[in-house]
């Protein structure tokens, strides 16, 4: 087969839009990520949790409905968001570091053996941030094609899993994360980025 021809193994293009003739784009791959905990937990150091990720949900944002009624018809518009929860699944080490961090985070949103909450927000959540990468490790660096800052988070739940004797996967911690706010960062790449607010046909 002819090597021109790769260009072709893709959805052709009307020839009035650029790049018509261009192949496939490489796509980012699932399992090529990282997630990156700050502030969670007490214990140091916290990369104990990234190394034992599974998997990651990525952020899912949804808009209230506002329907407007009129004469003939209806307009929609969109009203406040909701940042829906990421569900994240842990391997439990032998070690007990991931439960011991996991631990730490739950006992500063609740003292459980002192029934004492904190005082604030402020006290007990913390930063994630998303990392998808090209695959690079080693000598060769990794680079990161998507980065996902997800502010405000708080574990929402915790699930330690069950044992089976007749299961031989590892144990599991789940963790369900509610957060405030998600960018992608650098700013200018997605969700987060300036794009100009429309008032009326003006942009400012």
């Amino acid at each position: 087969m002819s090597v021109s021809s790769l260009t072709r193994m893709t959805t052709p293009l009307a020839t009035d839009q650029s790049g018509s003739s261009q192949g496939l784009l490489m796509p980012k791959l699932k399992y090529r990520f990282r997630a990156i905990f700050e502030n969670f937990g007490v214990s140091t150091p916290r990369t104990e949790l990234t190394k034992q990720v599974i998997d990651f949900t990525r952020p899912e944002v949804n808009f209230d409905n506002i329907d407007i009624d009129i004469y003939n018809s209806r307009v929609r518009l969109a009203g406040k968001h909701t940042w829906s929860d990421i569900n994240v699944n842990l391997r439990d080490d032998a070690s007990g570091a991931v439960s011991k961090l996991v631990g730490e985070q739950l006992q500063k949103q609740l003292d459980f053996m002192e029934q004492s909450s904190a005082a604030s927000g402020s006290d007990y959540k913390f930063l994630t941030r998303l990392e998808v990468l090209d695959g690079g490790n080693g000598a060769n660096e990794p680079n990161v094609l998507e980065t996902w800052e997800i502010y405000g988070c708080y574990l929402q739940t915790a699930t330690y899993g069950d044992m089976s004797y007749s299961d031989s996967n590892p144990a599991t911690v789940a963790m369900t994360i509610r957060y405030d706010n998600a960018v992608q960062t650098p700013l200018d790449s997605g969700v987060g980025a300036s794009v100009g607010r429309t008032l009326g046909t003006n942009v400012s």
